[in-house]
């Protein structure tokens, strides 16, 4: 299956940089299903007149510089809408296409998401338990916003958790978006156990794959994009464990201060890697 997508053709002089834009440049491109691979996709840009490009997959990442001819897995099935942003080389115009849907029928065995209500919607605080570290706050699920938000003070915690199952020997990956407006002596960390958390109790038992630190460097000023991005302390690398059985993914954030904002998350996945 082959989708192509036309951005608006753009007209001799329209305001932007010079003035000066060629009539084949395009924000264009065609996204076509790989042939025995499913959820993969090749995504291929009109190269005429461009000189960069930026996709946007609809998988809540945001719009990030890629290659002109990438493929693409989708793990999770679902609705994407795909767009592109394309950079030329006179003037510094640039175009964006319209939206293009793909549509994922079946999420991948290996590698759908073990986590339930990560998109942060109606409904999806049901599916994570809430305990506090000492005197700390309980996160809040903000299902307008589609968010789950900390707004933690005076070095205490607030924290989520749930159950998977995890398997011996498996690669693993947990990422999420969060987003905040800076943050001061603060943490926002993940960890991956068999110790089931207890309210009232810190939890720094097990794995950390991935987190956030700003006495490491990040979130001290406004940030929104994927975890595996940002992290400073914990880049997100597959992580394995010893024994098949019942495991507790943590999300953890305290501190001094997290923002005028608090630090919000959401899309939160934990996946097999391929």
């Amino acid at each position: 299956m082959i989708g192509i997508y036309i951005g608006c053709k753009p007209e001799k002089f329209d305001g932007e940089g010079n003035g000066l834009t060629p009539k084949d440049f395009s924000a264009s491109f065609t996204a076509t299903a790989l042939a025995g691979k499913p959820n993969y996709y090749v995504l291929s840009a009109n190269q005429t007149g461009v000189q960069s490009v930026k996709w946007d997959l609809g998988d809540g990442g945001g719009t990030n510089p890629g290659k002109f001819v990438d493929t693409v897995f989708y793990p999770d099935a679902g609705t994407y809408a795909v767009t592109l942003t394309s950079l030329g080389y006179i003037g510094g115009i640039s175009k964006t296409s319209a939206p293009h849907t793909i549509t994922i029928a079946t999420s991948d065995p290996k590698s759908g998401n073990l986590i339930i209500g990560g998109k942060m919607g109606a409904g999806d605080d049901a599916h994570w338990n809430h305990f506090i570290v000492g005197t700390g706050s309980n996160m809040v699920l903000d299902a307008s916003k589609g968010v789950m938000v900390a707004n933690e003070s005076g070095y205490q915690a607030g924290a989520v958790y749930q159950a998977v199952n995890l398997v011996a020997g498996q690669k693993y990956m947990v990422d999420m978006i969060v987003s905040g407006s800076g943050a001061t002596d603060t943490w926002f960390e993940v960890w991956v156990d068999t110790k089931q958390p207890v309210n009232g109790q810190d939890y720094n038992t097990g794995q950390k794959p991935i987190s956030l630190n700003t006495w490491s460097g990040c979130g001290v000023g406004p940030f929104n994009g994927k975890l595996s991005a940002l992290s400073c302390a914990g880049s997100g690398d597959p992580f394995t464990v010893a024994t098949t059985g019942t495991y507790y993914i943590v999300i953890k954030c305290g501190g001094s201060n997290t923002g005028v904002t608090g630090i919000s998350f959401t899309n939160v996945t934990l996946r097999g890697v391929n």
